[in-house]
């Protein structure tokens, strides 16, 4: 008897396996190739995250508050502190928006930009782009740039100091004009006992934040740790 009979033959065969394989192929390489883009756009996703997070400033020391009188009341007028680049951080632009001589009415608009900023913060008030001035101390190398293993004391004003009252004396500090961004008469003295903030912002990296209370008793220079 005879049967019917129907197949393919080999290289039929053959060409569709390679088809399946060069489909999957393809796919495979688009997959991996999907993969390894975002991997790297991750990559750089944490990386740029781990530079703006990293703090490039550190404290090198004591902060230290100063007291004067505004009228008979006494209160603080300025902080100092000294801060350092952290190991391996890029230099930080400190050009300060104010400078300070000793003579006539402290602080004095430098009438420079600054790309760092200061903000006070107590239960009170928010000050933003406080006045502050900077001394770079030791070694440096004649710019405004804090670079590794450089030092500089920032003085944070809060209010004028007039030089020509000696700081124990009634009025040797007064509340700063309506223009500028310090403690003017419609805020609060900072007198003992409070809390306060001060947040150094460099234009890149993280924020230095500095949180330290007034003892109950006053003297000209308090050292706060």
């Amino acid at each position: 008897m005879y049967t019917k009979q129907r197949g393919i033959t080999g290289l039929e065969t053959a060409i569709i396996l390679i088809a399946f394989v060069v489909v999957a192929s393809v796919f495979a390489f688009t997959v991996l190739s999907t993969g390894v883009f975002s991997s790297e756009r991750a990559k750089e996703t944490i990386f740029a995250g781990l530079e703006q997070t990293k703090s490039s400033l550190r404290p090198s020391g004591s902060v230290i508050a100063f007291r004067g009188y505004v009228g008979s009341t006494e209160a603080i007028f300025k902080f100092s502190m000294v801060v350092e680049a952290v190991d391996g951080a890029e230099p930080i632009d400190l050009t300060a928006p104010y400078t300070a001589d000793g003579s006539g009415t402290d602080p004095d608009s430098s009438v420079t930009t600054n790309r760092t900023s200061i903000v006070y913060i107590d239960d009170n008030q928010i000050l933003q782009n406080v006045p502050w001035s900077v001394s770079f101390m030791g070694d440096d190398n004649g710019d405004n740039m804090l670079d590794e293993g450089e030092k500089a004391e920032i003085q944070v004003w809060l209010l004028n100091r007039t030089t020509g009252t000696a700081v124990t004396a009634n009025s040797s500090v007064n509340y700063m004009a309506s223009s500028t961004t310090g403690l003017t008469s419609s805020g609060t003295l900072l007198t003992p006992n409070d809390q306060f903030t001060v947040e150094v912002q460099p234009a890149d990296g993280a924020v230095l934040t500095v949180r330290r209370t007034l003892p109950a008793a006053l003297d000209s220079v308090v050292n706060l740790r």
